[in-house]
């Protein structure tokens, strides 16, 4: 037994691959790495990118896809559903025996709707419509536009996968919506899914900058501190919400709960341990998306342990640490998701770019 499956079954946490790839499919690397524990997959356009500029997998399609005269964009959306269409039917039997807890794979709206409410409910419903499998899962960004979404593509029956979370007050928005979305589902709630991706390790990566700008020892002391405190803190509110008679009520019309993802788990600094924010964040009712790097990290020195429910007071008094050295958490949640679909838009920019240059070059071939 891995540790990836010790994870999920003595410490009920799903572990997620943060990976898509077509040579992962076509190879059959998905199919082992799943033998091995992994319970999901997760995608963005970064990640498409680094596939489509990494290998030449793409290139037969994109010719077809060229010569029947789609563009850049409509080609992008093709690729993107051929391996969402292979890695759902990969983890479909996955979804299947968990009666549909795990088994689901991500897939990112178009950057440029992140702060526009209405067009991102019209687009996780075409892609639920274009895609009609039961494991997929449709990523709206936790922007202020974002929130009304999720609560409306909740209440269609969508099922959603709320990406970046940076902050405590932005979590508990999302919450409501979720809460709220299903109280309006006027369908079968069991077929409703949903997650909550809290991003981590960036969240040390803009502190710890601002902490040694600071530079008094106090703050120096608060180095790599500020991510798994508000992720412990984040997942307390997730209990909190997610019982008493409210919930008990959806719960009893078949209601999931949304529950809490951590994303971005990688260590991003070399000083801290590579299976920091995997160590850390371990617990019931919660998914941790792993790279493959930190996959095979996790399985080769990994502790295994029910962390996350540990030292809350701890984490507590960290933020009010933070707060008297100068870090405003809410501002730092601010910036980051403003940085986020920055980069998720330059990503998806140069990834069209890319497709237009692929497309002139395997057409001449």
């Amino acid at each position: 037994m891995t540790r990836l499956h010790r994870l999920h079954d003595r410490y009920g946490q799903s572990p997620w691959l943060d990976n898509l790839t077509r040579g992962d499919l076509a190879g059959g690397r998905l199919r082992r790495l799943i033998d091995q524990g992994i319970r999901g997959v997760t995608s963005n356009p970064t990640i498409i990118a680094k596939a489509v500029s990494g290998s030449t997998d793409y290139d037969g399609q994109l010719a077809d896809l060229t010569a029947a005269g789609r563009d850049a964009e409509a080609s992008y959306w093709a690729l993107v559903t051929s391996d969402l269409n292979g890695a759902l039917a990969v983890l479909r039997p996955t979804y299947d025996r968990s009666g549909g807890r795990d088994g689901f794979v991500s897939v990112e709206l178009a950057p440029a709707l992140a702060h526009d409410t209405q067009a991102s409910v019209q687009a996780a419903r075409a892609l639920h419509q274009r895609i009609p499998e039961p494991n997929l899962l449709v990523k709206i960004p936790a922007t202020a536009e974002g929130v009304p979404a999720i609560g409306k593509a909740t209440a269609e029956g969508l099922s959603i996968n709320v990406t970046l979370l940076f902050g405590l007050d932005r979590y508990e928005q999302v919450i409501e919506a979720y809460l709220q979305g299903l109280e309006a589902h006027d369908g079968d709630l069991s077929r409703v899914h949903g997650v909550a991706s809290f991003f981590v390790s960036r969240v040390d990566t803009l502190v710890d900058r601002r902490l040694e700008a600071i530079g008094t020892p106090a703050a120096l002391a608060l180095r790599g501190t500020a991510a798994v405190a508000q992720a412990k803190l984040a997942y307390r509110l997730f209990q909190d919400r997610f019982s008493g008679p409210r919930w008990r009520a959806l719960a009893a019309r078949g209601a999931r709960p949304q529950r809490p993802l951590w994303a971005s788990t990688s260590s991003k600094n070399p000083a801290y341990p590579d299976t920091l924010y995997v160590d850390s964040l371990i617990g019931p009712d919660t998914i941790t998306t792993l790279p493959e790097a930190t996959i095979a990290a996790f399985e080769d020195h990994g502790t295994l342990a029910a962390t996350l429910i540990d030292g809350v007071r701890d984490a507590q008094e960290t933020l009010e640490r933070l707060a008297e050295a100068g870090i405003d958490l809410d501002e730092v949640a601010g910036v980051l998701e403003a940085e986020g679909v920055a980069a998720f838009a330059d990503s998806y920019d140069g990834l069209l770019s890319l497709l237009r240059t692929r497309a002139a070059e395997v057409t001449a071939a």
